[in-house]
């Protein structure tokens, strides 16, 4: 029996969200064959290193040269001049990314003379330029030898892959979603039966999935039962027939779950898919070129049989042969199902074919890797079986009638030269662009601008920035980085990987947050308006709309992508164009009410935000509170007699608590560990029964206890339960950080079982406190604290300052700040234990280690295949930006890896507000008005009605309202000059106003912002 590889979390903790232990497992195992490492195979072999598979052999015999030096960024301008293969070049850089993965160098070609035989070491074989003859015969040899087959390849502004898993190949989990999950309002006894969900919530299946039942009063036929539905409605399915005897009728409570269901999928091989494609459609607006795009790859290896090298640059002789091509091949009854075929197409692909467009490799780069994982692992599912992607829109059409401006020069910017023309290649290389943020998606961005040109001429700059430092959990998907780099500024060591890729890159690091607090002093808006364009590379949704505002303020064209596991996302935001990041919002997250979390979870996530809380009120919020009181109250004797006398002190009584109760070594804390097992999972459980024992009815007569509510049973205390020792152990670690008290190391489980025997713990009594039922509060009600409260803070606080060590005991504590990924702190191993003995509590339902790690660090999966392919994607639109293209030409795209799906779509134009007919304005309009001196705010009104015809009715500035109708008082401020108004300080040199004009209707309009120049 094979025996499980070890995961190294620390460097694989998000992938592993993605992919889960099984498939890395499998991937550890894993030995993949690349051939060819040109700008495409380098990628494709990045991606899968990163990942973790067990070797991979890179085979290549073609030398370096200065053309690869546009897309192969392992390659530098030694490697040329020493005359070395890419493989021997490209292993050595390609080994540096990940210590845990075997890579070996094959310098011979695969040719018709090839002997096949040593592939059968391998689980997965990635071919790339090779022609199309050769893969045939590799496919063939693959198929009978049951080896997973994938090809690729990019020419000019086109490229597309293939895959062939056999004929039949099992995929254990086609999508990777987490099942779903809903409560049950109530279950027909029809045929079919319906279920409701409950409160109306939407259940989010789709007819055909399977689901199972749980705890179904009534109807217990379902309970653990599968069934295959058919969606009603959002709220509503139908199920199996529930009409008959065995299904009694449904009383209450019960959950649904939806069963992950493998399936089998099927390939066809090379040969017969050459012939008759099966191709994935990615923009319905452009649905004849996939077959087009085919069409052109055939016809184009058969000119290379027949001329023995790829048609010329932008040859019209050439693409003229390769349309004869095309239309023998249509003779011959090939494509014929398929639709028509662009000639238009063909021809860009003759033109362009000896380039290669870099932002196209990055895409297929991470596309093709993640299907190499599929191949390995069983894991989401396969391509089936084609997929085309092209860059035509980048083309500039008065360039493409110079074609010498497309002829290659020698240089490393050939590939790209060929592809978009000289002009392009300097509006490239002389742009100033402004990035935020360099993690993952940045390192990929930065890797894409250096191999472009970008900001190479001296009018040129990139300017990037980040506040974060390298942890070894960023290494496995922000490539640029290496374990040297650990603890080091993300920005500054990313600028010094880019320049090894290309010297000529002009590029200035930083290290500072693009926010509020920055607005004024690093990043006004005279900075980003010195910048051709501003580019996102965040991880959150706040940090987005923020740069998003800053980029319509100052009128800049806005980059945005972003991943979350296989899904990810590019928005191109064109100023003045089309709508910005904030014009669409998300639906807010459902917040859960305070009294599920606080009494009445009902589903494991309830339990780890309950343990999450707890960890930061027990160990961050106290420990702080302590702090801040014992500063703000330096004379303990006046804090003691203003309590005797019941006048509160604010904090005193949570203070008085933390004092008294403060552990003064190990054991201490060992036995407060032990005591608050008791608490929460003992007494908590008993007084919710007490307040509301199992037969409890509400107003209407319905029983208290039922779903989703759930009675708790009391957790009796053993300490040979792993989970209840965790615990203890973990919330003693914290308490130990706290206090600076010293923690044995290794713990000597023995000795805790020792200070548990003497751990007295106090039975529980029942208490008056009340149970918050209502779900519409909150718990952040003041409490009101009575004058025995008071009195027994203070008589705590003298008991212990009048104590021999009441100097320690005053000592600071040392709060806690939660951090995920080090293991050693006790802080997942705290929220995991009282997460999972909560949920045992009410009978939910644990979870493992890493999903509560996950949920409770609010850890976003992440892999390098879909960073490479966002960033090749919004890459493409990068150049289309810098023409100045039209709205029909770019590109939005949703795309989710695990299936695939690839969703290309205009994006939306800018919405037009009129404020009156024939004056309107989108978000990224700004009326100036300038000032002087002595300008009053009648002028500026004045101004503003001579430019709209309507009486302005407000000008607001930040938060403060400069005038309004609405109170009569404001018309004093008329003659007042706006200096005095708007508080104008040396050195100001604008203000941006909010205005409103009068309507015909009651509601007055609003208008778009005023810049207000001094001009002093």
């Amino acid at each position: 029996m094979a025996t499980e590889v070890e995961i190294d979390d620390s460097l694989y903790s998000r992938q592993r969200y993605v992919l889960g232990d099984g498939a890395m497992q499998r991937m550890a195992k894993a030995s993949v064959l690349l051939y060819g490492v040109g700008g495409l195979g380098i990628e494709i072999g990045k991606n899968i290193v990163l990942a973790g598979i067990k070797s991979l052999t890179v085979q290549d015999p073609n030398i370096s040269s200065t053309l690869d030096l546009g897309t192969q960024f392992f390659l530098r301008e030694e490697d040329v001049q020493k005359q070395r293969t890419r493989a021997e070049a490209s292993v050595p850089r390609l080994s540096e990314l990940n210590p845990y993965v075997s890579i070996h160098t094959l310098t011979t070609p695969l040719n018709d003379s090839t002997d096949l035989q040593y592939l059968k070491q391998y689980q997965c074989v990635i071919v790339t330029e090779l022609p199309h003859s050769i893969q045939v015969k590799v496919n063939s040899f693959c198929r009978t030898s049951e080896i997973q087959f994938i090809s690729a390849d990019v020419y000019g502004l086109f490229c597309g892959a293939f895959c062939d898993f056999g004929d039949s190949f099992e995929v254990a989990d086609p999508n990777g979603e987490e099942p779903k999950e809903v409560f049950i309002a109530n279950v027909t006894k029809e045929n079919p039966g319906v279920v409701t969900c409950l409160d109306n919530k939407m259940h989010g299946f789709e007819t055909d999935d399977t689901v199972t039942f749980r705890e179904v009063t009534g109807m217990t036929k379902l309970n653990n039962m599968q069934c295959k539905i058919k969606v009603k409605s959002p709220y509503a399915f139908s199920i199996c027939d529930t009409s008959g005897e065995e299904f009694a009728p449904y009383i209450s409570g019960g959950i649904c779950t939806q069963v992950k269901i493998g399936k089998t999928v099927t390939s066809e091989c090379l040969e017969k898919q050459l012939m008759k494609p099966d191709i994935l459609i990615t923009d319905f607006s452009k649905l004849e070129l996939p077959i087009s795009t085919h069409a052109g790859f055939t016809a184009l290896h058969k000119f290379i049989e027949s001329h023995g090298h790829l048609p010329n640059t932008w040859c019209s002789e050439d693409a003229g042969k390769m349309l004869t091509i095309v239309s023998e091949m249509k003779g011959q009854g090939m494509f014929q199902e398929s639709g028509d075929i662009s000639e238009e197409v063909i021809r860009l692909l003759s033109y362009t074919c000896r380039g290669s467009f870099l932002p196209l490799c990055a895409a297929l780069g991470g596309i093709v890797a993640q299907e190499a994982l599929k191949a390995i692992t069983g894991k989401f599912t396969p391509l089936k079986q084609w997929l085309y992607l092209d860059a035509v829109d980048v083309l500039n059409k008065d360039d493409g009638e110079n074609t010498q401006l497309f002829q290659a020069k020698g240089d490393r910017y050939d590939q790209l030269r060929i592809c978009v023309g000289e002009n392009i290649l300097q509006k490239l290389q002389q742009l100033k662009l402004f990035m935020v943020g360099c993690g993952a998606i940045g390192c990929e961005m930065l890797k894409n601008y250096a191999l472009m040109g970008v900001a190479t001429q001296e009018q040129g700059q990139i300017t990037i920035t980040d506040n974060d430092l390298i942890e070894k959990s960023n290494l496995n998907r922000q490539f640029l980085f290496r374990p040297q780099h650990i603890r080091q500024p993300k920005s500054t060591t990313a600028a010094q990987a880019v320049r090894q890729i290309n010297s000529g890159i002009r590029i200035e690091p930083q290290q500072h947050k693009v926010c509020v607090q920055t607005e004024k002093t690093v990043y006004p808006d005279s900075f980003f308006e010195r910048h051709d364009i501003i580019v996102n590379a965040l991880d959150n949704v706040e940090a987005r709309r923020y740069v998003d505002m800053r980029c319509v303020t100052a009128q800049r064209s806005l980059l945005e992508s972003g991943t979350m596991g296989t899904k990810g996302h590019t928005q191109v935001i064109v100023a003045h164009l089309t709508e910005s990041y904030g014009s669409q919002r998300d639906p807010p997250d459902e917040e859960v009410p305070y009294c599920t979390l606080k009494s009445f979870p009902a589903n494991i996530e309830h339990c780890i935000q309950w343990a999450r809380d707890k960890f930061e009120s027990s160990f961050t919020q106290k420990p702080n509170a302590f702090n801040k009181f014992w500063t703000a109250n330096t004379d303990t004797t006046a804090v003691i007699e203003r309590l005797s006398r019941s006048d509160p002190v604010d904090g005193a009584v949570q203070a008085s608590k933390l004092l008294v109760f403060r552990p003064k070594d190990w054991a201490s804390c060992v036995h407060i560990g032990r005591l608050k097992f008791e608490k929460y999972f003992n007494h908590k459980a008993k007084h919710l029964l007490h307040a509301f024992p199992l037969d409890t009815k509400i107003s209407d007569g319905s029983p208290f206890w039922q779903s989703p509510k759930r009675p708790p049973t009391p957790i009796e205390f053993d300490a040979g339960n792993p989970m209840h020792l965790q615990f203890v152990i973990a919330t003693a670690h914290l308490y130990a950080d706290n206090n600076k008290i010293t923690i044995p190391k290794p713990i000597d489980e023995q000795e805790i079982q020792k200070i548990l025997l003497g751990v007295k713990v106090s039975p529980f009594v029942p208490s008056n406190k009340k149970i918050e039922v209502d779900e519409t509060k909150t718990g952040n009600k003041e409490e009101v604290l009575s004058t025995d409260e008071l009195e027994i803070a203070g008589s705590r606080i003298q008991s212990v300052l009048s104590s021999t060590d009441h100097v320690k005991a005053l000592e600071k504590m040392m709060p806690a700040n939660f951090e995920k990924d080090d293991d050693s702190n006790g802080h997942i191993d705290f929220i995991t234990a009282a997460a999972n003995l909560r949920g045992s509590m009410y009978q939910i339902e644990t979870a493992d280690r890493l999903r509560i790690k996950r949920i409770a660090g609010r850890i976003v999966p992440a892999i390098a295949t879909t960073t490479a392919a966002v960033s090749g994607l919004i890459s493409v639109e990068l150049v289309k930006v810098v023409q100045g293209q039209p709205i029909e030409k770019y590109r939005n795209c949703f795309l989710n890896l695990a299936l695939p799906v690839f969703l290309f779509s205009e994006p939306g134009p800018a919405e037009r507000t009129v404020v009156k007919e024939g004056i309107t304005f989108t978000n990224w309009d700004r009326w100036d008005i300038e000032g002087n001196p002595d300008f009053t705010l009648q002028n500026l009104l004045d101004k503003l009605k001579e430019k709209v015809g309507s009486e302005v009715t407000f000008v607001g500035h930040g938060t403060k309202i400069v005038y309004t109708t609405f109170m009569p008082g404001h018309r004093k401020r008329l003659p007042d000059k706006l200096t005095k108004l708007l508080k104008a300080k040396p050195g100001d040199v604008y203000m941006d106003l909010v205005v409103s004009f009068e309507s015909m209707d009651d509601e007055d309009v609003g208008g778009p912002p005023i810049r207000y120049f001094f001009r002093l």
